[in-house]
């Protein structure tokens, strides 16, 4: 959806420049065209926010332990195909694990798990 509106900004600009005569009108509609697909692009992150604070805080381990279950999985994952496959290959043969999906899921929570640990050093954390 993003690409979609930032795709049209630069037609809209252009159809600007020709429709209205006077700059500062013209410049200021650009902008706010502009920053159009940057506010809407916000909106839907904290929208999703809101709905992890949601699912997060749910008494079902199945609504609210998902995460943390990928969490293992990738970890587990990772323990398997950097420690334990290598020394397993010395006398069986064993598969491979494509660890480039792993690497990226586990590098965007690592990266979540840092910014939570940083908002409870900083003391904005709902939890201390």
């Amino acid at each position: 959806m993003l690409a979609s509106l930032s795709a049209l900004i630069g037609p809209v600009s252009a159809i600007l420049d020709k429709v209205i005569p006077d700059k500062d009108l013209r410049e200021k509609l650009s902008h706010e065209i502009a920053t159009m697909a940057e506010r809407h692009s916000q909106e839907q992150v904290m929208a999703q926010i809101e709905v992890n604070k949601v699912e997060a805080a749910h008494k079902s381990l199945f609504v609210a332990g998902w995460r943390p279950a990928i969490g293992w999985i990738c970890g587990l994952a990772l323990l398997y195909s950097t420690i334990i496959s290598p020394i397993l290959g010395i006398w069986v043969t064993v598969p491979d694990v494509d660890t480039s999906l792993l690497t990226t899921v586990l590098m965007g929570m690592l990266g979540l798990g840092a910014m939570r640990t940083f908002e409870k050093t900083q003391g904005v954390s709902r939890e201390k």
